[in-house]
């Protein structure tokens, strides 16, 4: 395997624990791939085979109010986004992503914070891009508290095979936990 380009990858945490239109949390996720990957590949001018995805990963939510079911979560890295880095391109993608979320029910201005959610997609890191903008912190600044998101970000560093629709074959591994 080729050395790892942390320079130029793009990583996102994906999470959901509330069923959504396209039904309970792992459902949402299976769907979403798909959708989250074309985003990427296209706005990052990518190349869509060299997607990483870790498994998902059931995980109890942490913080928030008590109650909450657990959530499902897996990360999603790119590891050679050819878009320049820019506080503008990353405030695009945020845009972009919180589309999809809205897609699957998530209103942000309804929740609370660290409340339950249909979907969650985060930017945890792009390279060595660092942004401190009031709609988005880079790199994440809670990654590296957070066992939910380093486990399956170690486990897609390592290489996992893409993830793919529920109608197409794929790894057996996706899903492990939820």
């Amino acid at each position: 395997m080729a050395p790892f380009p942390l320079e130029t990858t793009l990583a996102i945490g994906l999470g959901a624990n509330l069923s959504s239109l396209h039904g309970p949390p792992e459902s949402t996720l299976r769907w979403i791939l798909p959708c989250l990957i074309d985003l990427l590949v296209e706005w990052g001018d990518a190349d869509a085979r060299d997607v990483r995805c870790s498994s998902f990963l059931k995980t109890q939510p942490l913080g928030g109010p008590p109650g909450q079911d657990e959530y499902c979560n897996a990360v999603l890295l790119i590891p050679r986004v050819q878009r320049p880095m820019s506080e503008v391109a990353a405030l695009e993608l945020l845009e972009h992503m919180q589309r999809l979320e809205q897609s699957c029910g998530r209103d942000r201005q309804r929740e609370q914070r660290w409340g339950p959610r249909t979907l969650d997609l985060d930017i945890l890191f792009w390279g060595d891009l660092r942004m401190e903008h009031p709609r988005l912190l880079l790199p994440h600044p809670r990654l590296h508290l957070r066992t939910f998101v380093l486990e399956p970000l170690l486990e897609a560093m390592q290489g996992s095979a893409p993830p793919r629709s529920p109608d197409q074959p794929g790894p057996e591994a996706l899903g492990r936990g939820c």
